[in-house]
């Protein structure tokens, strides 16, 4: 974060002593050893991340408290109050202390560090002028430096633990439109109950679903894959449809609930909630050979696109993001699958 504010004030000008620049005469000291620690774990092949190649990442926590100090101007648009961090970071502090003189953590010791994480985080999360905020917190961290992984908010190992920070109900409650492709979109059909989804719909959610048609020959195919029961996957997706049908024929505009199924080969999942809007989430999973959906990896995009400044220049994130890449995607699959009646 001190360098996501700091490199553009100083870099321009110092290039790679901006650093010894921003800390001014009153850090040059500790700014110089820094840099000694730095060519020594150079040496010695301590530097495993090419990442932490850098003087920064060798300055201490006071160190880097005192350069948001000193800078403060440059930082007060992401806290509310400069007091309130100090503190904070003063009771980070006292566990920084023991551990560096090796002595043992105290569970008093380390329950206030526990706290003062915790008050940290709290800090620096925000939502403000992000619509998708109230669905998925964004912080000041992607805030700063979110242009740099695209619009990529989180990635998870697998979708239980996805689920453990992005419960169906926040994800998908409130949505007023849901775009969802995949085999048989179980993180929506089984974890958000047909009552819910009615009450949704009738609340103005426009809906499409976009299931692997059941019958086709990429089923048996992604059966063989898994190792299953013939027939085993093509029920489990036929019995998400019937369901689906069932809440459709429970609205008064069913046109505003569309089932379609496709025939082609499926590449990924994605659950694209107000995807046409400023304040659009995606969760994206990739199909695996051997790994069924619950075990892939999960991406979860923000979308809409943020106005990020890069060299000087104004871009939108949303140009070049992910998340219009699988609205792409869905859009172009949908137009070739066909309706369930």
């Amino acid at each position: 974060m001190v360098a996501a504010v700091l490199r553009p004030v100083y870099e321009p000008v110092h290039g790679e002593e901006w650093v010894v620049a921003a800390a001014g005469p009153a850090g040059q000291e500790w700014v110089q050893r820094a840099v000694a620690v730095r060519e020594v774990s150079r040496r010695k092949g301590y530097l495993l991340d090419p990442a932490d190649d850098n003087v920064l990442s060798f300055l201490t926590l006071p160190q880097l408290r005192e350069l948001m100090v000193q800078h403060w101007p440059c930082f007060e648009p992401y806290f509310d109050d400069r007091r309130e961090v100090e503190l904070a970071l003063d009771e980070l502090e006292v566990t920084r202390n023991v551990v560096s003189r090796n002595r043992a953590l105290s569970l008093t010791v380390l329950a206030q560090s526990e706290r003062a994480s915790a008050r940290i985080l709290e800090i620096l999360g925000s939502g403000a002028g992000v619509p998708s905020a109230d669905r998925l917190p964004v912080d000041a961290v992607e805030d700063l430096v979110g242009d740099r992984y695209a619009d990529v908010v989180s990635v998870h190992p697998d979708r239980v633990r996805l689920q453990r920070q992005l419960p169906a109900e926040d994800l998908f409650g409130g949505a007023r439109r849901l775009d969802a492709t995949g085999i048989g979109l179980n993180l929506l059909v089984q974890n958000f109950s047909g009552r819910r989804m009615v009450r949704l719909a009738e609340s103005g959610c426009r809906t499409r679903l976009l299931f692997l048609n059941p019958a086709s020959s990429a089923v048996k195919r992604r059966e063989r894959e898994l190792g299953l029961k013939k027939g085993e996957l093509s029920r489990s997706v036929e019995m998400n449809i019937l369901h689906m049908r069932r809440v459709r024929s429970k609205l008064r505009d069913p046109g505003a609930f569309q089932i379609h199924v496709f025939d082609e080969t499926p590449r990924f999942t994605a659950y694209l909630v107000d995807g046409d809007g400023p304040d659009g989430v995606g969760v994206v999973q990739s199909y695996l050979r051997r790994a069924r959906g619950m075990e892939a990896p999960v991406l979860v995009l923000r979308g809409g696109g943020r106005n990020v400044v890069r060299h000087g220049q104004s871009a939108r994130d949303g140009d070049h993001g992910l998340f219009e890449t699988y609205r792409e995607e869905f859009e172009s699959v949908w137009l070739d699958s066909r309706p369930v009646s």
